[in-house]
């Protein structure tokens, strides 16, 4: 009887192999001609902790992108801004809300226990009932909410008051907020009676593990976890395990991945792209380095303060930001400022500069000259203080 064979040792990936994976999937080494709508929901939804920075993920992504077209599916209530993944909001398409607001909210109820304190003595059945009320009634701001329940509890902390209802309803942020062109402030109401349709039950995550992986794989159970904010995923992938692949990175950890997914070769070329903060390419790992390498751990940000995130050759090499730099500009032009946080040839200031243009000739608002543009590359912030 023949011996048998142990299988072969999973393929070795290096962060560059596994950025141009992710960077495929996250529609950054090309734009592609997808809708907006479609985009939103193959990238299992848009970091929107601010409102324009899901503008600028597309814009980075889809070729032709007109934000008037995303402006337009938030009127249409077709995409819809909700507290999901990490417990940030998040831009979604209204059937992904429906769902994944569900699915995380075991994550919700952890948050919640963090202000039990807080809480002494409140019902928390009562307050979701009281507080669904307040908003389907119609919609209100945070402020309203939690000066409403204080009726209620009025020995409880506001801020507790605020959070609970938060996590125990799916509230959405309606609009103007977030449109682009237009402002308003916050103003909550529940995702079913915005989109008229009930929450789904909370889903198995094997879907939602599938979609991950299509979009941010290959990755390891950490790296969803992370990016979900759940834990305990480990027997989801590998109940999974017979319809994936596996590979290891250079650390050993197991990654998992689609059979069919886009693999491309580790020297595809990658073109700049400028990316605003938060986005989730740069948050939907455990172990970043497939994007951030680790000199530039932590360059993307100075304490509270977040700024935009230039990629070159698919990886963090500089941070940009409206306005800025030294000296004065002339009537009309508008500013933007990118810090290399590396040495930048002069191929790579072209390419970026080019790039930089693009984008604000895209996003300007009517009326703005059209060759109006001043791109400096100075430092604006000092890493070192």
């Amino acid at each position: 009887m023949a011996a048998k064979k142990n299988p072969a040792a999973p393929a070795v990936l290096s962060p560059r192999a596994l950025g141009r994976a992710t960077l495929e999937r996250q529609l950054l080494l090309r734009r592609t001609a997808m809708s907006a709508k479609e985009a939103v929901g193959h990238l299992v939804g848009l970091q929107a902790q601010n409102t324009k920075p899901p503008y600028y993920q597309l814009l980075a992504r889809l070729d032709g992108f007109d934000p008037a077209e995303l402006a337009g599916l938030m009127e249409s209530r077709e995409v819809v801004r909700i507290v999901t993944m990490r417990s940030t909001i998040h831009l979604h398409t209204a059937a992904d809300a429906l769902t994944l607001r569900p699915l995380v909210q075991a994550a919700r109820d952890r948050e919640l226990r963090t202000f039990r304190k807080g809480l002494a003595g409140v019902d928390l059945d009562r307050l979701g009932a009281v507080g669904r009320q307040l908003v389907e009634e119609r919609p209100r701001t945070p402020k309203e909410i939690r000066e409403a329940l204080l009726t209620e509890w009025p020995h409880a902390d506001p801020q507790a008051l605020g959070v609970a209802a938060r996590c125990l309803l799916p509230l959405v942020q309606v609009t103007p907020r977030g449109v682009w062109g237009k402002s308003g402030g916050v103003t909550l109401t529940t995702a079913e009676h915005w989109l008229g349709s009930r929450s789904e039950p909370v889903p198995a995550p094997d879907a939602t593990v599938l979609r991950y992986l299509g979009a941010f794989g290959p990755a390891s159970v950490q790296d969803m976890q992370t990016w979900a904010g759940l834990t305990r995923l480990r027997e989801v992938f590998d109940r999974l395990r017979p319809q994936l692949i596996t590979f290891r990175d250079e650390n050993g950890v197991e990654l998992f991945d689609l059979p069919d997914a886009p693999r491309p070769d580790a020297d595809t070329p990658a073109p700049p792209r400028f990316l605003p903060e938060f986005d989730n390419v740069l948050l939907g790992h455990a172990d970043r380095t497939r994007v951030i390498p680790p000199r530039y751990r932590g360059r993307n940000g100075n304490g509270n303060q977040a700024y935009g995130t230039v990629l070159v050759d698919g990886f963090l090499a500089a941070i940009w930001r409206h306005g800025g730099g030294t000296g004065t500009a002339a009537s009309g032009t508008r500013i933007l400022t990118v810090q290399p946080l590396g040495r930048l040839s002069r191929a790579d200031r072209d390419d970026v500069t080019e790039e930089a243009v693009r984008m604000l000739r895209t996003m300007a608002t009517a009326g703005t000259d059209a060759n109006g543009y001043d791109i400096r590359f100075t430092t604006f912030v000092d890493f070192e203080r």
